[in-house]
């Protein structure tokens, strides 16, 4: 077995590990209180923040890709986020929809490197915007539970390296501008730079970046609000947000299982240590990942169109393929 297979299989172990700690440590009814409580209502209110939040989302990529040189209408863009997000949230790893859609755009385009390249720097942004937002939260709405985390993200092992890579960033650009002959990762390096002044930066793009970013963030916000208002949560919105904050930065780490893991241990611990009951903690994030693979299962259908659409079309694309053979002509790419 490969180092990047055993490696998979350890992040996924982690994230049941982790869950089958909150079991052994709060019991079984946490989650099934949390699958008793969703209702029709809550499902249709998570169907409805889910088009919002890929919508923009699709729409950033567009705009990322159109950056880097690459045609990408918007229709495509949300069917093939929808499917995306919903390969994310039925298979273990939680990226391999983004793998399909970013490899699938990249051959189609005529570009591989740079179709996987522009769904990276699509992340990228979204994860930028959320992190650049947790810390103004968390420094904003100084409390007991956050205190650990402020004091950890205002220390010198956080900000110091953190400067460094600020500061090193544009003089690393600078030399490699002036050099030439460079080597081969240098070069690979200065494309990173450069596609991503174009693809994030350029001033066409980037406020259609920030703006998705903020709109999808916003969206993934409201969506555990509403997850802790069906757990039972009476807290005020504005005490509800930073730990919310801190679970979606949760997620962000590569130890899950289609999601799962670190989201609840997080939310657990936040809202234990916020005096609203790690039980409630945990229900919180169970009832947001039922309402966030709610809100993928859209991709399902296109998943299951666009397979019986080629199953459709593969006759006659065949026909075509063997006419252009025989008259010499240029096949063109599936």
């Amino acid at each position: 077995m490969k180092r990047s297979e055993w490696a998979a299989w350890l992040r996924m172990l982690a994230g049941l590990g982790i869950l089958v700690a909150l079991v052994w440590h709060l019991g079984s009814q946490a989650f099934l209180a949390g699958l008793r409580r969703i209702d029709a209502a809550t499902l249709l209110a998570a169907l409805g923040i889910g088009v919002l939040t890929t919508v923009f989302s699709a729409w950033r990529w567009c705009l990322v890709a159109r950056g880097l040189g690459l045609r990408l209408p918007l229709g495509r863009a949300v069917a093939d986020y929808y499917r995306a997000l919903f390969l994310n949230a039925a298979l273990p790893g939680g990226v391999l929809g983004d793998v399909h859609r970013a490899v699938r755009h990249g051959r189609t385009s005529g570009d591989l490197g740079r179709g996987v390249r522009a769904v990276a720097l699509e992340r990228t942004a979204g994860q930028v915007v959320l992190l650049v937002t947790g810390a103004v939260v968390l420094l904003a709405r100084p409390s007991p539970v956050l205190a650990p985390v402020t004091r950890f993200l205002a220390s010198p092992a956080v900000v110091l390296p953190v400067a460094a890579v600020g500061l090193l960033v544009p003089v690393v650009a600078v030399r490699l501008r002036r050099r030439r002959g460079a080597s081969r990762g240098e070069r690979a390096l200065r494309t990173v730079l450069a596609e991503a002044r174009q693809g994030l930066l350029a001033r066409g793009v980037w406020p259609g970046v920030a703006l998705s970013s903020v709109a999808v963030l916003a969206g993934y916000l409201g969506m555990f609000v509403l997850a802790a208002r069906v757990a039972g949560a009476t807290a005020p919105t504005a005490e509800l947000v930073p730990l919310v904050v801190l679970a979606l930065l949760a997620m962000a780490l590569p130890l899950n299982v289609g999601g799962w893991g670190p989201r609840e241990g997080v939310a657990a611990w936040a809202f234990g240590a916020a005096g609203l009951g790690a039980a409630q903690g945990l229900t919180t994030a169970v009832i947001y990942g039922v309402l966030a693979f709610v809100a993928s299962l859209p991709g399902a259908a296109v998943l299951v169109l666009r397979s019986a659409g080629w199953r459709t079309a593969r006759p006659q694309f065949e026909l075509e393929e063997r006419v252009l053979a025989e008259q010499g002509a240029p096949q063109r790419r599936a």
